[in-house]
């Protein structure tokens, strides 16, 4: 067994200590990659309407096979976006699972990244900003004997942010808010 799968083997025992086939609520993350590719989105959307318009508006010759062309590339983003988004859930991919004593990150792969117990954690830091035209939340948990633990969450999940607080207080673990971050 190699060391990367004797860390996961061990992780994944830390998570099943923590009640990881039990009860637990769980909730998107993302990291560079996934800020990353909302911009690529992003981008893509804007550059597809920006033909699709110009189609339109120019009317050139089979203007009408050019915005059915465009039409139909701007349907398959969206279905790959559904399709991308219900794998990455399935899988677990980019996750946090929350217990009641502690918490779980997983990896792009749906492999446990990290474990943290409440009992570890010394404080609890979060910041809000956009990076790319993306709002999101950075959070970092600083714990006893080893590296913080830091993920980024999406700006539409203030739910787990208000989880991870609400945690915090249940435990006494202080907080705090960092400045607006825009990159």
């Amino acid at each position: 067994m190699g060391s990367s799968q004797g860390r996961h083997a061990a992780l994944q025992e830390r998570a099943n200590e923590l009640g990881h086939t039990r009860g637990r609520r769980t909730y998107a993350i993302t990291g560079v990659a996934g800020g990353l590719s909302q911009l690529a989105w992003r981008a893509a959307v804007v550059v597809l309407v920006f033909f699709l318009g110009t189609v339109v508006v120019a009317r050139p010759s089979s203007a009408f096979l050019k915005g059915a062309v465009l039409a139909g590339l701007l349907l398959a983003l969206i279905v790959l976006r559904i399709l991308w988004r219900r794998t990455t859930a399935g899988r677990g991919m980019g996750r946090c699972h929350l217990y009641g004593s502690g918490l779980a990150v997983t990896d792009l792969l749906g492999r446990m990244r990290d474990v943290v117990a409440w009992s570890e954690v010394t404080e609890l830091k979060h910041s809000s900003g956009a990076v790319l035209f993306t709002p999101l939340y950075r959070v970092e948990l600083a714990r006893r004997g080893a590296e913080p633990l830091a993920f980024v969450v999406p700006a539409y999940q203030t739910d787990l942010i208000t989880a991870l607080r609400d945690q915090a207080t249940r435990h006494g673990i202080p907080q705090k808010q960092l400045r607006y971050i825009v990159g």
